[in-house]
């Protein structure tokens, strides 16, 4: 047993300011989204001490919500590398494009940042099962870390999701509850079983751990851009959680007094045009999303018709200096190509949509000639390599 020496208070609602104590379990909460507080000035920490660490996300212990180290479930997330795609660049009109490539994490995406710090919530609440719904690649990233940590895990999927994350889910043991339709329709079959069985959730925005994984890619790009930042991330968004992580461990580098408040980077929206509820929000100027009406893409990680954290998400965007972009399924499939032919990077459709996306926001003046624009690879080309292949 070790001191994380995190600096975690209480959760908060983050539109209601509504407190509760670390040791609350009883998520979700109805309309409210839980998100972990912190003491910044108890945060005792340098930029070297940062630097010198090295293993996992967990390098950023101090702003993380786990403060036993022994409760912390790791697989060696994060640390992954931000690659400079100078042809990808040029086409973009901009002079630096880097890919984040999180397709090197353990289960070849984000979602294992999210997976390690919610599973490690809930060590730490001491709870033996868990539960969430999935288009599929949190569910594998989910049942990956609770085989790890020796919980039991129920994942709710779609039968039209990936086989590679129906089988691997099912490889590390989880029951896999297979349901017709998509990811609505999976979402309703998890809240029937969550409350029918009294469950832990720890599904997108219900348990406030995921979200401060996801936090750890915002810490990273500041680190390995010798501690600046770039001047536009273009995200994938469904849910929109990584989104979230990042805007807010930049907020965190802000309160540590390492980030100037005009150097905060424009974060942008990019979804499918099958599907862009918020995108939409962004176009007409609204507070909050509306649902999306028959959802039509085959980038399923960013196929989510109804983000409930759409207010959060559209202020984040706003603030920033942000926008949305659409592009159809065709533009991301061949955004992806361009990525695994002229970068040598191998991404999946959704972070597809982003690469594609950022093309179009450079075609439409967004950026200029001389910014830097990160873009994040969500997942690698394997998990849809059969929309990517001529064969």
């Amino acid at each position: 047993m070790a001191d994380t020496n995190s600096a975690l208070t209480h959760f908060e609602d983050v539109f209601s300011g509504d407190t509760y104590e670390t040791d609350f379990t009883a998520f979700p909460v109805e309309d409210q989204i839980l998100d972990p507080q912190y003491d910044y000035d108890s945060v005792d920490i340098t930029r070297d001490d940062w630097e010198q660490r090295h293993g996992s996300m967990w390098k950023y212990r101090e702003l993380l919500p786990i403060t036993d180290t022994d409760n912390i479930v790791s697989l060696g997330e994060g640390e992954t590398p931000l690659i400079s795609a100078d042809r990808l660049a040029e086409r973009a009109g901009v002079d630096r494009l880097l890919l984040k490539d999180e397709g090197q994490n353990p289960t070849n995406t984000f979602k294992d940042r999210g997976a390690s710090a919610s599973i490690s919530g809930a060590v730490q609440q001491g709870i033996d099962e868990v539960a969430l719904a999935t288009a599929g690649n949190a569910g594998q990233a989910a049942s990956a870390y609770a085989a790890r940590a020796g919980l039991d895990c129920h994942v709710f999927m779609n039968h039209q999701a990936g086989d590679i994350q129906k089988q691997m889910t099912d490889a590390h043991g989880a029951q896999l509850h297979l349901v017709d339709g998509k990811l609505p329709e999976a979402g309703s079959a998890f809240m029937e079983d969550l409350e029918a069985n009294d469950r832990y959730s720890v599904a997108t925005f219900h348990t406030p751990f995921r979200h401060e994984g996801k936090k750890t890619m915002g810490f990273e790009l500041f680190e390995q851009l010798d501690w600046t930042t770039p001047d536009h991330v273009v995200y994938p968004t469904g849910g929109g959680v990584g989104l979230v992580g990042i805007w807010k461990a930049y907020q965190e580098l802000l309160e540590l007094g390492w980030l100037d408040e005009d150097a905060m980077p424009a974060l942008h929206v990019a979804q499918s045009s099958g599907n862009a509820p918020i995108v939409r929000a962004l176009d007409e100027k609204t507070d909050a999303h509306t649902v999306w009406e028959n959802p039509n893409s085959i980038a399923r990680g960013v196929e989510v018709p109804d983000p409930g954290a759409s207010p959060w998400l559209i202020d984040i965007v706003t603030e920033s200096g942000g926008t949305g972009v659409q592009v159809s399924d065709d533009t991301a499939i061949e955004a992806a190509r361009d990525s695994a032919r002229l970068a040598g990077v191998e991404v999946c459709v959704n972070p597809g949509v982003a690469l594609a996306g950022a093309m179009k926001l450079g075609a439409d003046g967004v950026f200029d000639e001389s910014d830097e624009v990160v873009v994040l690879n969500t997942g690698a080309g394997c998990k849809t390599a059969h929309h990517l292949s001529s064969l």
